[in-house]
């Protein structure tokens, strides 16, 4: 299904644009916030393709997707107005919420947002303290300094960038939340911490100077206050002068408690959580590793692994490392080990594919399509992620092993685990991946349990598309004429980077589109800008006209078949307008793609320049 025709299911599904009060996501998941979750179709949502299922966490109606998330939200973001309404908490149906669920929502709130600076800056940093190693770069040189200052900036000016997110969560005025991050960070104040003052005075009250750059847990608590004093002086000022008057009285409350009272506490919270972490980890580093080992997959799961990001970065910033990082890279090698015995053992074509690809993404960091789309379904291999996880976490926690920078732990950051303990974090990510794709291998699965999925179709149409007969070498004639183009130079990375299946690009000439094969058709798309058919030797093809041409809704497109016609080389498909098409702004390359690639050795062009219509286009050879 095209990323676009998935978008608008997915937004239909969780119950209509009206029913989204937010949209953020993260790196593998969508996070609705719904206005009344009992509208969202969750069985209906798992059925998609594309969709690898659905979690409710903490107050947020998550949706994972995998890797692909980004370019999920931003279709979503280009069909629905969300996120963009001033008042969002009309006509909200929230379920009530314990204290704990709604600590972890706030927290998950704030800080997703930030996950892409923060480990953009992270892996910067992580990767100047290699270079430094290495001795490829001097402390002393102005490109290290340069370096430094663009890495480090991100936390150094964290509680700005929480700021602007919390208050987005608290619903309160963001701007004036960034001013009050900006007061706890401002040069005179830092300064002061920097000579050791201790106190100084604000109309006869003491306030104690700490240094607020990196901290976390000041400014969420800071922002909280912020929203009900907001309130409190937007419902007291009067309408006429409420813009000028209504931040000044909340800064001249906000501001003077912060830093009284507010700042100092929490940074207390902050340094005693460290220090009971630090405590905890150096007496049970071995048993903390293998459980936290063993189980960070299911706090994965949740959602909630971002209620240690706080943590995370706390511990950084005071004890110069983290060491639930290396414990949670320990899970996530576990998981891409797992996936890797599913590929080991696994007969089904489509399933080695899947579990292959999906190994390779968990080594890089990005778990949830391994986790959801393998290891889960096929139940033993989660099994086998669990324990690789836990015996690699035994292995990181008991050395003490560190990380210095807050980025999904995986192959992709090993510059983050630079240090004295590198040599066993290796060490304990080879065996994470053995331990886990041996025991997978050993417990085996049952393969039935994943069914063969045809990314062109949703559930139901790619039922109807499968042919049980067997794949037999063929030559496909071109469907129209036009320019032939490698596939790669098609502008939508759907088709470029083959995610669909193997074949080429045709950049029309005309406005009519022929059967390629003798077969039968299996999808007329309802836009009638797409056509699937089957050949009658097995192969499986997608002709989708134009990019993005979904949003015509037919228009311009006149369909000559219907579902379950059978047709022959040359038979009329679809015609199309290609002057009002192109005049309304998109482009008509034309992909054809055999969507069951993985069945032939090689899918080849047999032409080049010009082709029309009948003449040879592709090769399929088994």
């Amino acid at each position: 299904m095209k990323k676009s025709e998935l978008a608008r299911r997915i937004l239909d599904l969780v119950g209509g644009e009206s029913n989204v009060q937010s949209l953020v996501h993260c790196m593998t998941r969508l996070r609705f916030n719904l206005r009344d979750e009992e509208l969202a179709k969750e069985q209906e949502l798992k059925k998609l393709t594309g969709v690898m299922g659905v979690a409710k966490k903490g107050g947020q109606f998550q949706v994972i997707i995998g890797d692909d998330v980004s370019d999920m939200y931003k279709e979503i973001m280009k069909i629905a107005n969300i996120n963009k309404n001033g008042n969002d908490s009309i006509g909200i149906k929230k379920e009530k919420q314990n204290i704990i669920s709604s600590v972890f929502d706030f927290i998950a709130g704030s800080f997703t947002p930030l996950i892409p600076v923060i480990a953009g800056a992270g892996m910067l940093k992580a990767f100047v303290a290699l270079f430094v190693s290495l001795n490829w770069m001097s402390t002393d040189s102005e490109t290290y300094q340069v370096l430094n200052i663009v890495g480090d900036a991100a936390f150094y000016f964290l509680p700005i960038l929480l700021a602007f997110s919390a208050a987005k969560k608290f619903k309160t005025n963001e701007y004036i939340a960034g001013a009050l991050a900006a007061s706890l960070v401002f040069p005179s104040f830092v300064e002061m911490a920097a000579k050791n003052i201790e106190t100084i005075h604000f109309i006869g009250l003491p306030i104690k100077v700490v240094g607020y750059s990196y901290s976390v847990i000041p400014i969420l608590l800071a922002v909280w206050f912020l929203s009900y004093v907001d309130r409190f002086s937007n419902r007291i000022v009067p309408n006429a002068v409420r813009t000028i008057f209504a931040p000044m009285i909340t800064l001249l409350i906000v501001v003077p408690v912060t830093l009284i009272v507010i700042g100092p506490l929490g940074s207390y919270i902050g340094n005693g959580l460290s220090g009971l972490m630090s405590i905890l980890h150096g007496k049970t580093g071995l048993v903390t590793g293998i459980i936290l080992g063993g189980t960070f997959s299911l706090i994965i799961m949740t959602g909630m692994h971002y209620a240690f990001v706080p943590i995370m970065i706390q511990n950084i910033s005071k004890l110069g490392g983290d060491f639930v990082l290396p414990i949670m890279g320990m899970a996530n090698l576990g998981q891409a080990g797992a996936a890797f015995g599913v590929y080991l053992k696994a007969k089904n074509k489509n399933l080695k594919s899947l579990a292959a690809s999906t190994s390779f993404t968990a080594l890089m960091g990005i778990t949830e399509p391994a986790m959801y789309g393998v290891n889960m379904k096929l139940k033993r291999p989660f099994i086998g992620a669990a324990v690789g996880g836990a015996v690699g976490g035994a292995i990181v926690g008991a050395v003490g092993a560190t990380a210095s920078s807050v980025v999904t732990p995986a192959l992709a950051s090993i510059p983050i685990f630079i240090g004295g303990t590198f040599i066993y974090v290796m060490v304990g990510f080879a065996v994470s991946f053995i331990v886990a794709a041996a025991i997978t291998y050993i417990l085996g699965f049952e393969e039935a349990e994943i069914g063969e999925q045809d990314s062109t179709f949703t559930n139901e149409e790619a039922a109807a598309a499968k042919s049980e007969m067997m794949v037999a070498a063929e030559e496909l004639y071109s469907p129209l004429k036009g320019e032939l183009k490698a596939l790669s130079e098609v502008n939508d990375p759907t088709f470029s980077t083959g995610i669909m299946g193997k074949g080429v690009a045709l950049q029309p000439q005309e406005g009519k589109v022929v059967s390629p094969v003798s077969g039968k058709v299996t999808t007329v798309f309802k836009t009638k800008h797409a056509i699937g058919i089957t050949s009658n030797n097995g192969a499986e093809i997608l002709i989708h006209i134009g990019i993005d041409t979904v949003k015509l809704d037919g228009k311009h497109f006149t369909a000559h078949v219907n579902d379950g016609d059978i047709v022959n080389v040359g038979d009329a498909l679809v015609t199309f307008d290609m002057e009002a098409i192109e005049a309304e702004g998109f482009d008509l390359t034309t992909p054809v793609i055999i969507t069951n690639s993985q069945s032939y050795q090689s899918v080849s062009p047999v032409n080049e320049g010009l082709v029309n219509t009948n003449e040879k286009l592709l090769a399929l050879g088994v």
